[in-house]
């Protein structure tokens, strides 16, 4: 174990090297300081010290945290600048595949070092979903984007679903890192509505906000990639992990998103009645995907 947290610190050095390389050509390009830049020079700046300690004393669950935050920052600057920018179709799919390899090292190296039985060990859960997360909804919205484009669609349905596989199961991915709560007569919860989204598995907005990305994807895939063959297998290895995505059998749309979209209007007009989800465009899916059924 000792030899393996050895070889995460300094793999872990090496990649804050290189990450701080990328955020200083970043902030020049920029021309002006982002705050989101900052501060993921700071955390790679304080990675840089404690990893100039001794080695047997660095903590490397620390290190690959602050690795971590730093690329969720350095990423999410360049999403943003993209997303303004409605993802130009000159260079999009070239740095979209870049910011998917950034947000998917931390887990490519504790998978490399096999140091513990479970990314979460190490990574911790909150973390890891967060990854997972950045990753799938990136591909939403790059996605949403190349929906709108014509032209583009005729010729590269096929890269479409692709793109839909993968952030598709990102986004399962990140629902399935924490088990749902299991209600029972040993739990007590004052809240009634709160326990009934636990037991449901949904510890938060962005576990709402994935469901419905998730069910939108699917709608695009049966809609847009009918024809396409794209298995589960395709997905980036990065998407495996704890996702139930790691199958060899092909994704079928309307089963997945029917499945997530329901649940997702159950939950909103459910225990979240009062807290006003907009359940119009996850219904209006639910009726595409009934139709597309019964053509």
């Amino acid at each position: 174990m000792a030899a393996a947290g050895c070889s995460v610190v300094r793999r872990v050095e090496e990649l804050g090297d290189l990450a701080q390389a990328h955020i200083q050509q970043l902030s020049e390009a920029a021309g002006e300081d982002d705050h989101f830049l900052i501060r993921a020079s700071a955390a790679l700046e304080k990675l840089k010290l404690l990893c100039g300690e001794e080695k047997e004393c660095s903590n490397p669950s620390s290190l690959l945290e602050l690795y971590t935050q730093a690329i969720l920052d350095m990423t999410y600057f360049e999403e943003n600048k993209l997303v303004d920018e409605d993802f130009p179709e000159d260079f999009s799919a070239q740095k979209v595949k870049e910011l998917i390899r950034f947000l998917s090292e931390p887990e490519v190296l504790v998978k490399e070092n096999n140091m513990y039985p479970k990314h979460s060990d190490l990574l911790g859960d909150e973390l890891l979903e967060c990854l997972s997360w950045r990753r799938g909804a990136l591909l939403y919205m790059y996605c949403h984007s190349l929906t709108k484009r014509r032209e583009w669609l005729s010729g590269k349905s096929a890269l479409l679903k692709k793109y839909l596989v993968d952030g598709i199961g990102y986004l399962l991915q990140m629902l399935n890192y924490r088990c749902p709560v299991q209600l029972n007569d040993g739990v007590a919860f004052q809240d009634l509505d709160t326990a009934k989204l636990l037991s449901a598995g949904i510890f938060s907005d962005i576990h709402l906000l994935a469901m419905m990305y998730s069910g939108e994807m699917c709608y695009w895939g049966l809609k847009h990639c009918a024809e396409q063959q794209v298995e589960h297998g395709d997905v980036d290895p990065a998407a495996a992990g704890a996702s139930c995505t790691a199958h060899s059998e092909p994704l079928d749309f309307r089963e997945v998103g029917e499945k997530i979209l329901r649940k997702y209007v159950s939950v909103c007009e459910g225990p979240l009645k009062e807290q006003e989800w907009n359940t119009t465009n996850a219904k209006q899916i639910l009726n595409f995907f009934q139709h597309h059924c019964n053509q």
